[in-house]
Formats: C-alpha cells, structure tokens, sequence
C-alpha cells in the first residue's frame, strides 16, 4: 500500500515555524543571560538594562547577517549549530567594539561572560528543538516530501534509507522513472506511488507537491538536461539534490572545485595519521579514566553479581585490531564458563548476519549476563583496552579472526583504524543489522572520521544503550 500523501505547502509551514522557535530560543538565551548578570552585577541597575538591551539587539542582529534562522538549517547537522556559533561569535566582536568606542569600564564581562553563557543556553536550547523535531519525524511529521528519480534500483535503495533514519526528515512521497514504472511494470517502488516518467520530472517539480527533487543514477541523463531541470526549478521552492555517486564519503572530505566554471567534486584521501590521531588517543584515554573513575562502584558491583556462580568476572578474547594486529579484548563475563566449547553445537541455530554469531536466545547466556548484555554493561572492562591503546572509544566492531579471515577487500578496510567500544553499528541497530549493513556502517566511519562525528555516535549510544534496542 503506498505512502499517503502529505497536503502541499506542510514542509513550508514547518520551517517557517522552526525557524521562529529557533529565534525566539536563542534570544531568550541571551535574554535570560543578561537579567542573571542585572541581579548579580555591580554596576548601576539603568546603566546595566541599557547595555543589556544593546548586547541582546547586537546578538539579534549577528545571528541573523549568520542565516542562523533560516529555514533550510532545521535539524541540518553541524550546519545548523555551525551557523549559530558563528552569529555569537559575530556578536562578541561586536559588543567588543562598541563597550570599547563607548569607553565603558565595566564592559569586559559582557564580552567573556554574559555572552558565552547565552550561547551555551541557547546551544541547550536548539538540542532541545532538534530532539523534538527528530521525536515528530519519527511519527511521520514535519517530513520534507521528497520526489526520488532514478532507475527503480535506484530510488527503491534511496526510500529504504530515508525509511531507516526518518530524523533526518525526508520522505519520498513519490517516484519517477525511465519507464514510468516499478519492478515487473507496477505501480509502486517499495509501496511509494510511481507518478510519471523522466519527461514528468519539471512539471511535478513544479507543481508543489514536493519539496525536493532527488535525482539518482539515471541512464541517458547529460549535464545540459540537468542543468536544465535545475533551472525549471528555479523560484518554485522546490530543491533539487543529486546523488554524485560517492556513497558514504561526505564531510571534510568532500569539496566542491571549479575548472574553467565546471564544478567538481574533489575527494581527499582519508587520515589516519598525524594530529587528528594523537588527538584522538588522548581523548580516548582521558575520557576512559573519567567513565571508570565515576563507574568505579557499579562495576565493583557488577563483578560481584557475575562472580556469583563460580566462574571468572572476566571474559578474555581474541579480537583483531588496527592494522590486522590481535589483541585481547576483555568483557563481562555474560555465559557460562564453558561457552566456547558449546559455541559447535549451535552453529546450526545461528542467527547472525554474514560472519557473525547471534542467538537472540542463546541458552550459554546466564541470567546475569542476560541483563548485562540489554545494556551492553558487560562491555565496560573495554575501558582498559581503551586505556592501554588497543581499542577506542568509538571505532568499527572489533573483530574475531575467523570472521577477518572470510572478509572481502572492502570489509578489511574496518581494520585501518582501532576498534571502539561503541560505533554507528551500536547507535544503528546493533545486533539487528545485516552483515552488509554493519560493514557498511563502519566504513562509512573509516571514511568521514572526525571529532565531531565520534562526539555526536557517543551522545546517540547513551540513548540506544537506556533503549537496549537490538541487544541481545
């Protein structure tokens, strides 16, 4: 059954609406920033409402000459916070210059403290509206409509990713392809209405049923009947994106370049070396002794509870690291002491994907253990593996060696960075992924690594592990 379509102009209406919530938490950031430093400052209280006034219409000002609240950031990523630090930052230089041309005395805290404070506020405050946001995509709201052309393999792979991530707001409420179309001439592609062919594409462009025209691999198409499409677009509302085939590179490896007024997209090498990484092992290993430091106690008591029947707190593996190198990997004991030598005679009821061994009833499990894995406490003795280099703290699935031994040439690229305690495969689905999907997650991390993306997996694995969705 297809997808009902959403009423035109709701992607609009949405926008405007999340953009005016994004002003009115910022300003009443800054706002509330400035009436705490009113009650605890020294100064005159006329003189500090009148300087509070201007800090907060510069800041207004700032954030606005930034985009910060333009209706094509809303839960846009780092672009959207990107935006709003710059307009702050703007508004400090700002105030800056003014206290100095108006040779105030008491100016400086404005600048170093008022200011930082409201953009902290309002940092907190957008979190807020973008997980709201992400809770109404999840019900099916606040969607931009997307129209996917494309050949049907094409979009079919374009509906199942929106569909897995629906925060990220697209919905594709319809499809067009070279035949006009589904597979074996239906009209549908994944339940999604089939609504016209490629000659189709300009005028549904503009007919504002959709907000986004997604063109994927499409036989036959040039650049000139692209551009075209483009311009046909031009002043409707409707964008237009295009898959350039470089699947799961993005960020600060990809950048756009100009030969003779031709753009191009250029794609730098991968970094696996050098600052980034030093930074990386240092954050690994501060933050490590910082979890350990505050679960110290709860896993004093963890070890006490898996000690109950006998066996050893710890479990040791085998696990292969950066560079193809082994090391042992230490857990939680969550089976029973004899777990391996009974591992042969369940391979018959595994219940993994691809090279992987998954019971979601696996009788080796103790009672224990059961709750340990739901929310992957077992793997907090990784803390020391992270501590002694061997893993990370975000990273692919460490693995076992007889699975590298079955891996392909793109599946051995996992190994060109350490494993981590936590990756996109424990925030996307963990034990319920295909094997497919869980290599393809960890190198879409080998390839867009960066500080702000291990920052923002290790933010999501709290909530997956509070869930314990897919583990088992």
């Amino acid at each position: 059954m297809a997808s009902d379509p959403i009423p035109p102009s709701v992607g609009a209406r949405w926008r405007r609406r999340y953009a005016w919530s994004a002003a009115v938490c910022d300003l009443a950031a800054v706002s509330a920033a400035v009436l705490v430093y009113g009650v605890l400052g020294s100064s005159p209280h006329g003189r500090l409402l009148g300087v509070g006034a201007v800090v907060v219409l510069l800041t207004a000002v700032c954030l606005t000459v930034a985009r910060a609240w333009d209706t094509d950031v809303p839960g846009s990523g780092a672009r959207e916070f990107a935006r709003l630090l710059r307009g702050f930052l703007g508004a400090a230089v700002a105030i800056g210059l003014s206290i100095l041309a108006a040779g105030l005395e008491y100016g400086r805290p404005w600048v170093f403290a008022v200011l930082p404070a409201g953009a902290v506020l309002a940092v907190c405050g957008r979190l807020w509206l973008r997980g709201e946001l992400h809770r109404r995509r999840r019900a099916g709201q606040a969607m931009a409509r997307v129209l996917a052309v494309g050949e049907v393999d094409a979009v079919a792979e374009m509906i199942r990713r929106t569909r897995r991530v629906p925060q990220h707001g697209w919905l594709v409420d319809g499809v067009c392809t070279p035949q006009g179309a589904g597979p074996n001439g239906t009209s549908y592609v994944e339940e999604v209405h089939v609504v016209g062919d490629l000659d189709a594409v300009p005028a549904l462009g503009r007919s504002g049923q959709f907000d986004i025209v997604s063109v994927s691999r499409v036989p036959g198409w040039t650049t000139e009947r692209l551009r075209r499409l483009a311009w046909e677009l031009e002043g409707t509302g409707t964008e237009l994106a295009v898959d350039p085939g470089l699947m799961e590179v993005a960020g600060p490896r990809l950048h756009v370049a100009s030969v003779d007024g031709l753009p191009l997209l250029r794609l730098t090498h991968p970094r696996f070396t050098g600052l980034a990484r030093l930074l990386k092992g240092a954050a690994d290993r501060v933050g490590a002794l910082l979890i350990l430091a505050v679960l110290a106690v709860p896993m004093l008591a963890i070890a006490v509870a898996v000690r109950g029947d006998g066996g050893p707190v710890f479990f040791r593996q085998r696990r292969i690291g950066v560079g193809g190198r082994e090391f042992r990997m230490v857990k939680f004991r969550s089976m029973v002491v004899d777990a391996e030598q009974r591992l042969a005679s369940l391979t018959a009821e595994n219940e993994g994907a691809g090279l992987l061994f998954k019971m979601k009833q696996d009788p080796r499990v103790t009672r224990v253990g059961a709750v340990l894995r739901r929310y992957s406490l077992d793997e907090l003795p990784q803390l020391f593996n992270v501590l002694a280099g061997t893993m990370s703290l975000v990273g692919p699935r460490p693995p076992l060696p007889r699975e590298v031994e079955g891996y392909a040439n793109d599946a051995r690229r996992r190994l060109l960075v350490k494993p981590g305690m936590t990756g996109l495969w424990q925030v996307s689905g963990r034990s319920d992924l295909s094997w497919e999907e869980t290599v393809r997650l960890d190198l879409r991390y080998v390839e867009n690594w960066t500080m702000a993306l291990d920052a923002q997996i290790l933010a999501r694995t709290v909530k997956a592990i509070v869930r314990g969705d897919g583990a088992y």
